[in-house]
């Protein structure tokens, strides 16, 4: 039974087999996988250690509160409030429509697209769509709240950590992970544009695109509105989300003897 799967299905990479790649960049390429998923695994058990085991949220917080006038001061500041929360958030919702647009009209009338063309385009526009959708529904999951909501920082709601249950009677606060930063988290996947030959690019684009997503949560954390690990969780998640579509895309499994219709691309 496994002889006839083993031989019926295949798992290979469709980046490597449609590009041009020599033996070296082959092995290349698998090792980059194996360590975006190696470093995945070992970001998520240092967040959990710096949620459960540090201060690190409330300290930051704390910098960021006047206890004086019991208040954000920047949480009404143009900069953080206008820029950030509505100008940068239209901005990235834009850009997302320049590929978001392309790919429905590709589906709808396929382009004269080569096949790495079509195949980045779509991970970019799954990523816009799915990276925001996926922090959106786990926040609504959240039972922490917003340090501006807490009684340390002026509010009514306790404080919990990660894996915490709230008192009883309290609500939920469905403030975890950073719902703003995800308009700019899926922004990583244009790193996809320099794969699989330009690996050291594409992990520059990566970290470049990262610092952008982490810097529009850092504004939302001078507000009162996040914790630091709260944007932190939301660049985790944004990357794994990144890395499955790009997987899933690339050695989704495949029937061997199969041949291509009209309609399919790769």
């Amino acid at each position: 039974m496994r002889a006839k799967m083993g031989a019926k299905w295949s798992f290979r990479s469709r980046l490597a087999a449609q590009v041009t790649l020599t033996p070296r960049q082959h092995e290349q390429w698998r090792r980059a996988n194996l360590a975006a998923a190696t470093l995945l695994v070992v970001a998520a058990f240092i967040l959990t250690g710096i949620a459960l085991w540090t201060d690190w949220d409330r300290l930051l917080a704390d910098r960021a509160f006047d206890a004086t006038a019991s208040a954000f001061p920047l949480r009404h500041a143009w900069v953080t409030e206008v820029f950030n929360h509505v100008i940068l958030k239209r901005l990235f919702f834009v850009i997302a429509l320049v590929f978001l647009i392309p790919v429905l009209w590709d589906f709808i009338s396929p382009r004269p697209w080569q096949w790495l063309h079509r195949f980045q385009l779509r991970v970019v526009a799954l990523s816009a769509v799915l990276v925001p959708t996926v922090i959106s529904l786990l926040k609504q999951r959240s039972v922490s709240h917003c340090p501006w909501d807490l009684q340390r920082y002026g509010g009514t709601e306790p404080y919990v950590r990660l894996f915490e249950h709230l008192p009883d009677g309290i609500a939920a606060g469905n403030c975890m992970p950073a719902g703003h930063a995800s308009s700019a988290l899926w922004m990583l996947s244009l790193s996809v544009f320099f794969l699989p030959h330009r690996l050291i690019r594409a992990a520059l684009v990566l970290l470049t695109m990262l610092g952008v997503g982490v810097a529009v949560g850092w504004l939302q954390q001078l507000r009162g509105a996040h914790f630091l690990t709260h944007t932190l969780w939301s660049a985790w998640i944004a990357m794994l989300t990144v890395f499955l579509i790009t997987t899933c895309m690339d050695r989704w499994p495949k029937r061997r003897s199969s041949t291509k219709r009209p309609w399919q691309h790769y």
